[in-house]
């Protein structure tokens, strides 16, 4: 099985994905530390980095999926071209897709989150002015990736909450 996690940055996305991959016993592959490995590399930051890391990402879910185990995908997954990126993957390697997207419904939790966070990423920075930006670049769910089976957690609720959720959605 696939399972895209889709959200902006400071959304809680990726603490519910570690949880999910512990707990399931899942790999998690994150689409942010490889975009910024690619940047450490020395890329420059106009270069496609964004969609190098997302490419890079598949690769290593497909060869994940090849091997027999099952893999979620941390990642933005913000527009349709990205979301139907792991819909091509699972078809092409005839696994189950799930999407699991993850808001904040509170600006002010969300905005805080961003501007107290310590990333491991120091080649990738973050504000709340980015956060603001993808906000308005966030696309409706809509075609292919509209009909893939897919949850929405509010990370404004207790992670626990939110982890029950998703595991009786990925059960289901």
């Amino acid at each position: 099985m696939l399972i895209a996690m889709a959200g902006l940055p400071g959304s809680g996305k990726s603490t519910i994905g570690q949880v999910l991959g512990s707990r399931l016993g899942l790999p998690v592959i994150s689409v942010d530390p490889i975009e910024s490995a690619i940047l450490k590399a020395g890329i420059d930051s106009d270069q496609p980095t964004g969609l190098a890391a997302y490419l890079v990402a598949e690769m290593h879910a497909e060869t994940t999926l090849a091997a027999g185990r099952s893999v979620i995908v941390d990642a933005v997954n913000a527009v349709n071209p990205a979301r139907e990126q792991w819909i091509n993957l699972a078809q092409r390697r005839s696994e189950p897709l799930k999407f699991i997207e993850v808001i904040c419904s509170d600006p002010e939790i969300h905005r805080e989150r961003i501007e107290n966070r310590e990333r491991q990423l120091p080649h990738l920075q973050l504000t709340w002015h980015a956060v603001e930006q993808s906000l308005e670049e966030y696309a409706e769910w809509s075609g292919a990736s509209a009909a893939v089976g897919r949850i929405t957690l509010d990370s404004v609720e207790p992670l626990g909450v939110n982890i029950d959720r998703a595991m009786a959605f990925l059960e289901s």
